[in-house]
């Protein structure tokens, strides 16, 4: 699988058009519109080459309009701030002249301080799992053509952990990308805000029944928001910690947290989706 990991490294890989402006391409699925981690790894990926020393920890955005596969993004980034501990970046992700996504993120230098943490929660071992073990039970429950779509060969493995209670807004995935990643941590981190837009909107779903490209549901992410505590590899097992404390007004709230193999808490995130009945 090491060349479907190779094709979403060279995804992330953005072309320089001029300082502070990137292009980026999307692979050529069959798919409606850009998906979502994909902004996200990119958009993180054209800050963090504006950035020397400092490394992000912790990024906000905005899912603006739906991106379309068949042209290339447009990344403009504005260089905000740049102080001796911490540097700011703002990115605009641009198509046929409008803004698709809007990005912030902050980068500080490496220091020292109190460490606390959440502890990690039960779960098996991901090597004593298949990949889709309990998943598959819901896969029954989709059109077959979403459900190959849903089997294709994909970067990021998953392992669903079957919940005691399967209608529970909660639930805990195993992650990692499929093959070996170059030890830069950037490249990492933008793995992981791809990966993170997979499963986590899914979460608010979970209690309303709601599958994936159900057609009772108009469904898309709203916003993202990640904040990175410490150094981690994506190519090795993270566990997926996922609930969502509510949903109101057409939006479903979700939270998760990811934790490596031995306990180590090293990515939180939050994010906003739309959950929008569609009328008949």
């Amino acid at each position: 699988m090491q060349d479907v990991l190779d094709r979403l490294i060279h995804l992330l890989d953005l072309e320089e058009l001029e300082v502070n402006i990137f292009r980026g391409r999307s692979p050529q699925e069959n798919r409606q519109r850009v998906f979502g981690g994909q902004v996200a790894g990119q958009a993180l990926v054209a800050a963090g080459r504006t950035v020397e020393h400092h490394v992000v920890h912790s990024l906000h955005a905005y899912f603006l309009r739906a991106g379309d596969p068949k042209i290339p993004i447009l990344y403009e980034v504005d260089r905000i701030r740049d102080g001796k501990s911490f540097s700011t970046r703002r990115v605009v992700a641009i198509q046929r002249g409008r803004a698709i996504f809007h990005l912030s993120a902050s980068f500080q230098k490496v220091e020292d301080g109190p460490v606390h943490q959440l502890p990690m929660p039960d779960a098996p071992d991901p090597d004593t799992m298949e990949q889709w073990d309990w998943i598959q039970e819901r896969l029954g429950q989709v059109p077959e053509q979403i459900r190959q779509w849903l089997l294709r060969d994909r970067p990021i493995e998953l392992r669903y952990v079957k919940p005691e209670d399967s209608g529970a807004a909660h639930q805990l995935v195993w992650i990692r990308a499929r093959g070996r990643l170059p030890d830069s941590l950037l490249l990492h981190q933008c793995v992981v805000a791809y990966a993170s837009d997979l499963t986590l909107l899914d979460t608010a779903q979970i209690p309303h029944g709601i599958t994936w490209a159900d057609p009772r549901y108009q469904v898309a992410s709203l916003d993202h928001a990640m904040w990175f505590y410490r150094p981690f590899r994506a190519d090795e097992w993270l566990l997926y910690v996922q609930e969502s404390p509510g949903a109101f007004g057409a939006r479903g709230f979700c939270t998760g947290n990811l934790f490596t193999r031995d306990g180590k808490l090293v990515v939180s995130m939050a994010q906003e989706g739309l959950l929008r009945p569609v009328a008949t």
